[in-house]
Parts: C-alpha cells; structure tokens; sequence
C-alpha cells in the first residue's frame, strides 16, 4: 500500500524555549488521539513533525491536520536524497504536478507565478540556500516554459529543506497556529445557540485551553430542537478541542422565578447573573479555572460594560472574553471558517432571547443588581438545576 508523509510546522511552540518538549508531548498526543484508528507513524525533529501514513486514510488524516490547535502549516512532502540533482528534480516534479492540475500551459488553478524558497540546516550540504534557490528556479522554468518567477508575489511557492533528509514540497496549507489543547487548563463555556459563544470556545482552544460547556435549557419555552443545536455545536466545537463535555442545565424554574419576581428591564442581566452563579459552581465542581463568555462590547444590551459588571458581580473566578473587542462581521467571518455558522442561524431560540424584556436596562448599577438578585431567593432553583443537570 502507497504510503504518504505529511510535514508539520510547529510556529509558536518553537518560542517556548525549555517548555518547547512539553508542548510537543501535548501536541503529539492530540494528533494521536484524532487519528485514533489509523496506521500512522509520526517522527519529531528540530521544530518539525513528520507524519507517516497510507495513501487510502488521506482524507482523514488532513481533515485532522486542518482541525489541530498547534501547528502553523503543513503540506504533503516526501523525502529525497540529499543531492542537488535529486531536489532539482523533486522541484520540477512539483512544478509539473501543479501544472497537471491546472491542464497544462502553466495554469495552474490561476497559477502563473511562482517562487522556490530553500533552507538549510544541514550547513554541510555542500549548496546553501541561495543557490539551490537559483538552481531550482532555472530548472522549473526550463522544464514548464509557461511559468514565469515572481519572487514579491508569487501564486505558488516550492519549498526546498535540507535536514536529515531532502524534503520538496508545495501546496502548504496554513494550520490553525496558537498553541496544543491541554497546555493552558481547563475552562467552562457559557454555550448558547447563538454566533458568539462557539467562536470563543474557539479561540481559547487555540490558545491551549481545554473546553468543558454549559448550556441553559427552557423547556418547554426552548424546543427540543433548539437542545440539539447547542449539542451539535459542541460536537463542532470538540472536532478542535479534543472533545467537550456539555452540561445541560434546566433552568426554566430560575428563569419563571426572575420573570415573576424581578423588574421586567432587570430580567436579562438578573437572569445572565445567575447563569454566571451557576456556572460558577459546576466550574468549581469539575475543576475548570475559569468561565468563558462570548460577550463582545455593547453589541447587544446586555453587553454594554455597566451590564456586564452587573453580570459578573456574583462571580469570583477568572471570567474569559476573547470576543470582547471584535465586531460582529469578524465573528461571523470566524464562525464560518470553524464550521458553527450554519448551525447557530437555524431559527431555534435559546431562553435568553424567549425572555428578552422590550425595553432592558442599559446602564444597570452592580450595588441594585445584586441586591435585586439576593431578592430573589435563587439559591435553591439553582442547587435543583445542578443536581438534575444532564451530561452530554
């Protein structure tokens, strides 16, 4: 059977100085794990995975290379000899290959420029950078006369390493960066059916975080429906966060209790307080660090800064908000790219939307919030909540 190999840059982790192994060991796990079941092999050297598998399983194993919090590109690549006829050669076969699938005449999938870049490690291979950067080029223009060089702006490059072995390669795909899943603790998400919430699970993945989520249910005032998007976002979500374990909490008794009971402009933030309350207490029970919110500065009224004090006042851990400075276009730009687009627009409401107030307060006052909260004896309707919640 074909056997394929795959090189994998590491970015940021090659910053980490004496923790660098440690990521990697975090790093080579997760890549285990997502390609559980498939006949693969993976070498670490010098800032660089090698990863070995067999032509039928490709698929997979770069759907799992796309999806891999940790790494700053990867491309297909297979090892040479280490001469300068051999990597010329490697370099035209490259350059021929692109030109194959673009239908010949140098089209290449709109491709019509290109670039050789070369590095060298090994400094006793006999040609540094420069030149087989020159000797590549004039070989590949020689051998497909319909590419020309555009060194500024090229629509292609070939990349050239010289390491243990000779490695020629294109087609390099940028990973997701940031850093491997596991290495920055565990935090709990606040996960809604809406936009936000997935897209900042997202990003403190990708900044090493492992993800755990909670979601607030309404039954009967939430359908089923609208429970079975938030767990098929979850299930997006954990395809790059290694898994998530959701939390279900039912809390139509809390939100009845607001609704009855509070100021009607008061019913959001009261009710997203004692979400946060809730939170709080399942984080603490399963050992998460920290809450993440998908809050994203006065997009909506509950978000305006004197709101969002409103709505921590009762919490003590670290609260998260890596979507607090963007605007709505690049979250939705975001959610696209992750796949939880499609999914957070179907028209199925979560119950902070069903109790919306028409006219909400603003500008609400952390010393009144509270003491209205306290009012509100919701204690208890939270401890019924948590001993019922559902894991899924």
């Amino acid at each position: 059977m074909h056997n394929v190999s795959w090189l994998l840059r590491l970015g940021e982790l090659t910053l980490k100085g004496g923790n660098q192994k440690a990521f990697e060991t975090v790093l080579k796990r997760n890549l285990q794990t997502m390609l559980a079941g498939y006949k693969v092999r993976l070498e670490t050297r010098n800032g660089r995975f090698y990863l070995h598998g067999q032509e039928n399983d490709r698929a997979a194993i770069e759907d799992a290379l796309n999806r891999l919090m940790g790494i700053a590109g990867w491309a297909q690549t297979n090892p040479v000899q280490k001469n300068i006829d051999t990597v010329i050669a490697a370099c035209i076969t490259e350059g021929k290959k692109l030109a194959e699938r673009g239908g010949g005449g140098g089209a290449i999938n709109g491709v019509r420029t290109f670039k050789v870049e070369a590095r060298r490690t090994d400094k006793s291979f006999p040609c540094n950078s420069y030149t087989m950067r020159c000797k590549a080029g004039e070989a590949i223009l020689e051998a497909i006369p319909g590419l020309r060089v555009d060194v500024h702006n090229p629509d292609a490059i070939i990349r050239i390493e010289i390491r243990e072995k000779a490695y020629v390669y294109s087609d390099g795909q940028k990973g997701l960066g940031g850093l491997p899943v596991g290495t920055a603790g565990r935090g709990l998400l606040l996960l809604s059916g809406g936009i936000d919430s997935p897209v900042a699970g997202f990003c403190m993945a990708s900044r090493g975080m492992g993800i755990d989520a909670v979601h607030f249910h309404a039954y009967p005032y939430t359908s089923e429906e609208a429970k079975q998007k938030v767990i098929r976002l979850a299930e997006v979500l954990g395809s790059y966060c290694m898994g998530i374990r959701l939390h279900i909490i039912g809390f139509t008794k809390v939100q009845m209790r607001i609704k009855e009971a509070a100021p009607l402009p008061w019913a959001t933030v009261l009710l997203r307080m004692a979400m946060m309350d809730c939170a709080e207490q399942i984080a603490r029970a399963t050992k998460a660090k920290c809450l993440i919110t998908g809050e994203s500065l006065s997009q909506v009224a509950s978000q305006t800064i004197e709101n969002i004090t409103c709505t921590q006042s009762k919490v003590t851990l670290p609260i998260l908000q890596p979507l607090i400075g963007l605007d709505k276009n690049t979250i939705i730009h975001k959610a696209q790219q992750i796949g939880t687009y499609a999914i957070s627009i179907e028209p199925y409401e979560d119950c902070c939307v069903l109790f919306n107030p028409p006219h909400p307060v603003l500008r609400g006052n952390p010393a009144e919030a509270i003491q209205l909260y306290e009012s509100l004896q919701l204690e208890p309707l939270i401890e019924e909540a948590i001993k019922e919640m559902r894991n899924d």
